[in-house]
Order: structure tokens, then sequence, then C-alpha cells
């Protein structure tokens, strides 16, 4: 099976975007299943997993609704507030729905880094464990040490790091890669999380190459394996950089030289194992 393991919708309408360029030609119009259906079917994608883009539980909402009479969507990260410790209530609800698999807090757009580490948060991973959901990790290289400190807090939590944390690859420096690279490393190591080879064309240059990409996408697969290794489009984030076929026919040749086996984990089985699709 075929799984894009990380794509949005959303209409900027709904006025809960608050992280969009309200200007912005790519990103700030509505972007809904029909517009994808099309891009799947060419690509021969049998499903998706849709991610948070809003952080209201309204927004969940919404995307469980798009689920619910979209097939081809086959499970949803949503958000809750771990600020708010009455939403542990939303929490179970939305476990209840068969479509929805885990959460994804916004932590790249948490302006304290600590604050993952704050005690009164501590009750949303829990949860997360209890519950038996995912947790998507968004951050940055920057919050890397912390969230090995988290994961191994909560050893019982299914961990994906979304974007292979985000690594500096249009201001590349040996300097970067290296703290970028290490601190990957550990958490593969020391943890059983997972990592998804989504967004790095949106974090390189608008030129960018494969060769621009390959040092990181090698280094993900050689520490956390095929195994533990999703990929994911991104989209329609990706559009600031390339279409849907451009990114995935890079990601394609990226992977290239790896075991047919190890092809059909990245770009399908590890997701539907992990987030039991």
């Amino acid at each position: 099976m075929q799984i894009d393991a990380h794509q949005h919708f959303w209409n900027p309408a709904r006025g809960d975007y608050f992280w969009m360029p309200k200007d912005d030609p790519v990103l700030a119009r509505p972007y809904a299943p029909a517009d994808l259906a099309p891009i799947l079917a060419a690509d021969g994608i049998d499903g998706t997993v849709l991610v948070q883009a809003a952080a209201t539980v309204d927004e969940t909402e919404y995307m469980l609704g798009l689920a619910d009479a979209t097939a081809f969507v086959k499970g949803v990260v949503g958000w809750v507030d771990f600020e708010r410790p009455t939403d542990r209530e939303s929490l179970r609800r939305l476990s209840k729905h068969p479509k929805f698999k885990g959460i994804r807090p916004m932590i790249q757009d948490i302006p304290d880094d600590d604050w993952m580490l704050r005690e009164e948060v501590q009750w949303g991973f829990r949860a997360v464990a209890d519950l038996g959901l995912t947790f998507d990790a968004l951050g940055f290289p920057r919050h890397l040490a912390n969230f090995l400190i988290i994961l191994k807090r909560h050893p019982d939590m299914r961990v994906v790091v979304d974007h292979c944390m985000k690594p500096q690859i249009r201001t590349h420096s040996a300097a970067s890669f290296a703290h970028w690279a290490d601190g990957l490393a550990r958490i593969a190591g020391e943890t059983g999380a997972y990592c998804k080879f989504s967004a790095l064309i949106t974090e390189a240059e608008p030129g960018w190459t494969v060769e621009d990409l390959k040092p990181y996408v090698d280094h993900v697969i050689a520490v956390f394996g095929a195994e533990r290794v999703m990929w994911g489009s991104d989209w329609p984030v990706c559009r600031l950089r390339a279409e849907y076929e451009g990114w995935r026919q890079a990601a394609q040749e990226l992977t290239a030289h790896l075991p047919e086996a190890a092809r059909a984990r990245i770009f399908g089985g590890t997701a539907v194992e992990f987030y039991g699709l």
C-alpha cells in the first residue's frame, strides 16, 4: 500500500490558521480533498494521513468531518491544548473516532523552547500514551535536546519526528549539519521514535537539487532504518518549492539505491504500521 504520511487540507476563511500569510498566493487559499484526489490517483497512492494546521480543537473536528467523507484519508492527526488539562476529555472523546490517530502540538511556533518540559503540560504526553495515540514531534534542530528528554521521560508514547526536524538546508554549514545529525541520531538510537521523510524541500533554497537533499536523507535512513522512516508530501506546503509530483520524484530518486523492501516501508509500510492504518 502506498501512503502519503503527511498532508493538509484547510480553508483560510475558517479563521484559525494564524501562521498563514494572508497574501501568500500559494498557501492562502482553500485546499480540499477534490484538489488532491487526482494527484494521488496519478501517483498510485492509496491513502494519506491528514495532519493539523491550526492550533484549535475545532480544526480537528473539521478534519475528522473531511475524513468521514473521504475514503483516501486513512488517519487524522489533530490538536488539543496541553495548557488546558480539561482538554484531556476532548482527547478522550476524539480518540473514539476510528480515523483519529494522534496529536501534534505546534511546538515550532511556541516562543519558549523549554515549553515541552513544563510540569503543567506533562499530562498531555501521558494522556497520549495512556490512550494509545501517536505524537507528531514538530520542531527545529534547536528543539532536539528537549525532545530527547521528553521521549525518554515518556517511553511508552509512540512518536514520529516531523519533517526530519527541519534541518537548515538553505543555510547549510558543517556546524549546523553536525548539530542536527548528532541530535537526530541520539533520538533514533536512544528512543523508539520514527521519522517523517517530508518537507525537506521547503527547508532548501527555491533552486534546490536532489544533491542538496542527499546528505540529509542518507543520514535519516542510516540512523532510523527504513523500517522507522515514512515519506510524506507536506502538500500543499510543498508547493512553495515544487508540485507534489516533483517532490515525490525527488524522494524516489533519493531512495532508488535501497532494496525494494526498504522502499516499500518508506513509501507505505512504515506509516501503515505506525498509525495503524
